[in-house]
């Protein structure tokens, strides 16, 4: 069967059976009380006489410790060494060594004697100690990438048996393969304790990546549990492979920014100063990485870099672009011009990218200039040209007036909707804005004025026909158009339909009969004349012709009508 184990009293001691063994063993721990068991604790025979411990000493003679008669309470000490003050003996008879050490590491008897027999139980001792936690030393200041480097000595004291040590890198185990890791381990006794220190060196072939790394040493004992370091980073020098340059400034660059380039490399320890190119003069920096150029113009655009002190070869290149914008428009300002005039408008610009355009009117946003070959009132306004690139606007404007004579475009007349009142307005064009005259008075009910047409309203109540003139003037001319507006009092409210608009139609129909009378008369005489050179003809030829009487009859008749 597999080993026994079993655990005695309120002591922590071990004893262990191993199968076909005379001898068990117990395990004490180093500076506690050892309890050495005597036949496995059941030391109760009949007819007990008494029970002696006994132990081998160094020189293999065997030595006694103590006797314990059954009728009395007190053991009596026999043992002269070190044991003199250290043995006594439990209720079951067990044996109780204090303060346990390295020299108590060896076989006890226990010697049970009765009445009828005479037994012995032989103990071997084992002293156990767990080690102090693990620490790294001696420690190296910095790892060289790709070179073999002691990393440090990890060192645990003052076990019993010894310790074993395992070197972990992020907690995966470093394994020696004799080239890239190399681990050495030595133990070492106290001379007085007879305690186990455990060293374990550490030579390591560190990579760039390892600049993270946490480096722990781990303590395995049969007293468990694992121990563990604290962890240990490690700086990792190697050489620069690469250089950036960057600038750091915002973007876009403008027109008398400072502009701030920075150089970096990758090696560790970093390098501190740089050779910078400003467009092609060599600039040295000591113990800085950057460079200012203040107050750029577009001049400064080009090609910048930057290199290891020594090594020019290794550089880097950046393309440093200033932005500009220059804008120029024609007209600008207040800007005046006269009705049907051409105004030419001329934008230039130069950018160091495409500029965008765009223009409003009044702030309204207008989807192209428009055409000014002929001004109308209507182009007067506000233009505001906007042009921009990234991070750069220009506004610049002009105000266009646009002045002409005016002129009435339009008179018309209507009755009220409550049929009191007639309704005059006056429909004008003219910059600057005109103002109105009226040849009657009434009531100005309504103005308007927009993109240079104006108009006028006027109520008035005609108490007889008359005849009322509109008069629009400005500082360049005026202008005047007259209607005929009939009395409300002569006219019959209860028949709409006979207004002056009703009166005017009438004349409109008489001018038309009368000229049809008119046409009448002239066909009738020119029938007369044909007529008569007709007879004429025939006197000539001897002819007599018919229906003479009847032809002049109807040639008087017509003459008759076109002199009604």
């Amino acid at each position: 069967s597999d080993s026994l184990i079993s655990l005695f009293g309120d002591r922590d001691v071990l004893v262990l059976y191993f199968p076909g063994s005379c001898v068990d063993t117990v395990i004490g721990l180093y500076g506690e009380t050892i309890e050495v068991p005597c036949n496995n604790g059941t030391n109760k025979p009949n007819g007990l006489i008494f029970t002696k411990w006994k132990y081998v000493k160094d020189d293999g003679s065997p030595g006694d410790l103590l006797v314990k008669q059954a009728q009395k309470d007190e053991a009596t000490v026999s043992a002269t060494d070190g044991y003199k003050s250290r043995v006594s003996i439990a209720a079951n008879s067990s044996l109780l060594i204090a303060r346990g050490s390295l020299a108590d590491q060896r076989v006890f008897t226990c010697m049970v004697v009765s009445l009828t027999n005479l037994e012995e139980y032989s103990v071997e001792v084992k002293v156990h100690k767990k080690p102090s936690a693990p620490v790294i030393k001696n420690n190296a200041k910095e790892l060289e990438n790709g070179k073999l480097t002691q990393l440090g000595e990890c060192v645990v004291e003052n076990a019993n048996p010894p310790a074993d040590l395992i070197w972990k890198k992020n907690n995966q185990p470093l394994v020696d393969d004799g080239k890239t890791i190399i681990i050495t381990s030595t133990i070492t006794k106290d001379k007085i304790t007879g305690l186990s220190s455990t060293s374990s060196r550490l030579q390591y072939t560190a990579r760039k990546e390892d600049v993270e790394s946490q480096f722990t040493c781990t303590a395995k004992h049969e007293m468990g549990p694992d121990q563990v370091s604290e962890p240990e980073t490690f700086p990792i020098h190697y050489p620069t492979e690469n250089v950036s340059l960057r600038v750091v400034s915002q973007s876009p660059i403008r027109e008398g920014d400072d502009v701030t380039l920075k150089c970096q490399a990758d090696g560790n320890p970093p390098p501190t100063s740089f050779n910078f190119n400003i467009k092609g003069k060599k600039v040295t920096v000591m113990d800085n990485d950057v460079y200012t150029l203040t107050g750029v113009t577009r001049a400064d655009t080009g090609i910048y870099k930057c290199s290891l002190l020594d090594n020019d070869v290794m550089e880097s290149t950046q393309f440093v672009t200033v932005s500009f914008l220059d804008v120029s428009l024609t007209p600008t300002g207040k800007v005046l011009k006269k009705l049907g005039e051409n105004l030419m408008v001329s934008l230039d610009k130069n950018a160091s990218s495409e500029a965008k355009v765009t223009w409003t009117k009044d702030n309204r946003k207008l989807d192209k200039l428009p055409n000014f070959s002929k001004l109308t009132y209507s182009d007067a306004g506000l233009y505001v040209c906007d042009v921009s690139i990234e991070g750069i606007k220009r506004s610049l404007s002009f105000e266009l007036t646009v002045e002409g004579t005016p002129k009435i475009t339009s008179l018309t007349k209507h009755r009220s909707n409550d049929g009191k009142h007639k309704v005059l307005t006056c429909e004008a064009e003219g910059s600057p804005k005109p103002d109105v005259q009226w040849s009657v008075n009434g009531t100005n009910d309504e103005m308007s004025y927009v993109n240079g047409k104006a108009t006028y309203k006027l109520t008035v109540v005609p108490s007889k026909n008359l005849t009322v003139s509109c008069l629009v003037t400005n500082k360049l001319g005026e202008d005047t158009k007259e209607i005929s507006v009939f009395s409300l009092f002569e006219e019959d409210t209860s028949k709409p339909e006979k207004n002056e608009d009703g009166a005017e139609q009438a004349k409109v129909i008489v001018g038309i009969v009368v000229g049809l009378l008119v046409v009448a008369a002239l066909v009738g005489l020119t029938y007369w004349i044909y007529i008569k050179k007709t007879r004429q003809g025939s006197w000539k030829t001897g002819e007599k012709e018919a229906g003479t009487s009847e032809e002049s009859k109807k040639l008087e008749e017509n003459n008759h009508k076109a002199d009604v």
